[in-house]
């Protein structure tokens, strides 16, 4: 056995003897969900909501969502199952379920949005996401467009007039984003309120903005899991986001059968 996949015979053995003293954190594309042709285009399985949904009640709530989408499409994507959330890219923090949404940054103006949707123009195929917070170009059905995407992105957010942002490269595909938030920020923040306050979160997520996030992780004494690759200071990785919804699937079962 690899040292990948015994490390995560140990989180499993962690989390299945004692939930309540864990949080379980999850980015949601290419982690727990499959990424899909387009952002529209992705789709949660009954069997997906309800592993999450029993996580959620063998946790007492200490399940989260991080992610780059907006919460309000987060909770559509999962419904009518809703979860404690961070979304895009750390703006939004809910820290219950039926909390109310704390906002952390303001989202692109709308100028710069129009300047970076015209892009588009660069090639049939490039894909115009708005995530309020945020804008992603995607270039997964042209990805020979990629380089020159990227820099016409670097062009326009470096003038003035684009004001304080930050460039997000993702699989396939461009973010721009508010300068000062990120989900590694916001996953701090969220440590900090019940019932994620005192407990060893267990965070798995894919991409480039996860990354960060893993430092945080080690500071509250929890372990963190990568999907599709290997990424320096995690416990594992997983291959892909099927491996995921077996393995917290596996959780749960063996948890209800040890209950009886």
């Amino acid at each position: 056995m690899d040292t990948a996949n015994l490390d995560m015979e140990v989180a499993a053995t962690s989390l299945t003897s004692d939930l309540r003293e864990c949080a379980v954190l999850l980015d949601i594309d290419g982690t727990i969900v499959d990424i899909a042709p387009t952002p529209r285009q992705v789709w949660v399985s009954p069997e997906l909501r309800h592993t999450l949904a029993r996580l959620q009640e063998l946790t007492g709530n200490a399940v989260a969502l991080v992610s780059g989408r907006k919460l309000s499409e987060i909770d559509l994507l999962f419904a009518p199952l809703q979860l404690a959330a961070i979304g895009g890219h750390g703006a939004e923090i809910r820290p219950l379920p039926a909390s109310e949404t704390q906002i952390r940054a303001a989202s692109l103006g709308d100028d710069l949005k129009r300047k970076l949707a015209a892009l588009s123009k660069l090639g049939q195929g490039i894909l115009v996401e708005d995530k309020g917070y945020s804008l992603a170009l995607h270039y997964r059905l042209v990805p020979d467009l990629g380089p020159a995407l990227h820099a016409a992105i670097t062009h326009i957010c470096t003038q003035p007039a684009a004001g304080a942002v930050e460039i997000l490269p993702g699989k396939a595909m461009i973010e721009v984003k508010p300068a000062g938030v990120s989900k590694a920020t916001a996953v701090r923040e969220l440590m900090t309120y019940p019932p994620f306050a005192d407990r060893h979160p267990i965070f798995i997520g894919d991409d480039v903005t996860d990354e960060p996030v893993f430092g945080v992780i080690a500071d509250f004494g929890g372990m963190g899991f990568s999907v599709s690759r290997m990424v320096p200071g995690v416990n594992g990785f997983f291959d892909t986001p099927a491996d995921v919804r077996s393995w917290l699937a596996r959780i749960v079962s063996e948890h209800e059968d040890a209950a009886g």
